[in-house]
């Protein structure tokens, strides 16, 4: 059984930074795609980021270019989100999701469960 287990959100002054985790087991981790979608309130999913399977190659959607960085750790089975410089606008639910930016934005099979970033003063 895939799990994907998101922590480190929390709340954030604008200008701040986190880093989110996500642990997952129950699938051959160092060989998928994993891609963060997040979820504004009141809007859709929004895809954020994906990295390869060794973490060669990454992507993100523009408007968190030069200040978010995804990594993975494939010796620990964990997917992580660096973000700094963190703006109201990025205020979601973080969702870590199994599968690049494709398949993760048409189902939501294996997403995890999510974890709440709030930025505000």
């Amino acid at each position: 059984e895939v799990q994907l287990v998101e922590s480190g959100g929390g709340l954030v002054q604008p200008g701040g930074s986190l880093r989110l985790s996500c642990a997952a087991s129950g699938f051959p981790f160092s060989i998928s795609y994993m891609t963060w979608v997040r979820m504004a309130p009141g809007k859709g999913p929004e895809w954020v980021s994906t990295i390869s399977s060794r973490g060669r190659t990454t992507s993100y959607v523009d408007s968190v270019k030069g200040r978010f960085t995804i990594s993975r750790d494939n010796a620990k089975n964990t997917l992580y989100l660096q973000m700094n410089s963190l703006k109201p606008e990025d205020t979601a639910v973080y969702y870590c999701a199994k599968g690049s930016k494709d398949v993760t934005m048409t189902s939501r099979e294996y997403w995890g469960q999510g974890t709440q970033v709030t930025v505000s003063s």
